[in-house]
């Protein structure tokens, strides 16, 4: 599987890859061809369930999961969580009508062309490099979670305190080799080609740590469906 993160991400008219990946919610395997020729699909690609925005992110869309299912859009949430930590994860946090899959080698980030950023001292040349002021520098703004406006390092901390939230082994292994990762989501076609993107290495990182609106996402699975 060719990779494109020197090229950026997946846009659209271009057909997405097939990626197997091991079900966190069900048994066995899932791939992306098992919705091809069959139902559009969103593939929401996140970093692993160690970030607190990712947190919130797929909680939030999976409560949207019913509506996209009546217009015949499947959802399909990716983690770069090991296997045995996210079942943990979603057992104590259930999800029903989530499909998941765990992917903590990032493989299908990397499919998908989404950067793993790397942290510097001072260089920055985004999406593949950020200094670590660069990094520190962006601000999070989540109401009704933060008290305010924050930085990211601090806002991440924050929501960890405020879900308690504790770290395994697991959780430190993927933050270390995957903390730079860039997340974002992809609408296919029943074709399996991508028809809409929303991504954090968009316009400088402007969307970091954020995620299409409700009706957003709505809006656009009306048209693709």
């Amino acid at each position: 599987m060719p990779e494109r993160i020197d090229i950026g991400p997946l846009q659209p008219g271009e057909r997405a890859p097939n990626v197997v990946l091991d079900a966190i919610t069900r048994d066995g395997k899932i791939a992306i061809d098992d919705f091809r020729g069959q139902k559009p699909l969103l593939v929401g690609l996140f970093r692993g369930l160690h970030c607190p925005f990712c947190r919130r992110h797929i909680a939030a869309l999976s409560q949207l999961t019913p509506a996209l299912r009546e217009r015949g859009i499947e959802n399909l949430t990716v983690v770069n969580t090991p296997i045995e930590r996210a079942r943990l994860y979603f057992r104590y946090h259930p999800m029903p009508d989530l499909i998941a899959a765990s992917d903590p080698e990032r493989v299908s980030h990397q499919a998908f062309g989404l950067p793993n950023l790397e942290f510097t001292e001072s260089e920055t040349a985004w999406p593949y490099k950020v200094s670590m002021a660069d990094a520190a520098a962006f601000r999070v703004d989540l109401p009704g979670e933060l008290p305010g406006p924050m930085g990211s390092f601090e806002a991440g901390e924050f929501l960890d305190k405020k879900d308690k939230y504790e770290f395994t082994e697991a959780d430190q292994q993927m933050e270390t080799t995957g903390k730079g990762q860039l997340v974002g989501h992809f609408l296919l076609d029943r074709e399996g080609i991508v028809r809409w993107t929303f991504t954090e290495v968009a316009e400088g990182g402007r969307y970091m740590f954020g995620t299409p609106t409700s009706d957003e996402l709505m809006s656009v699975a009306s048209r693709v469906a």
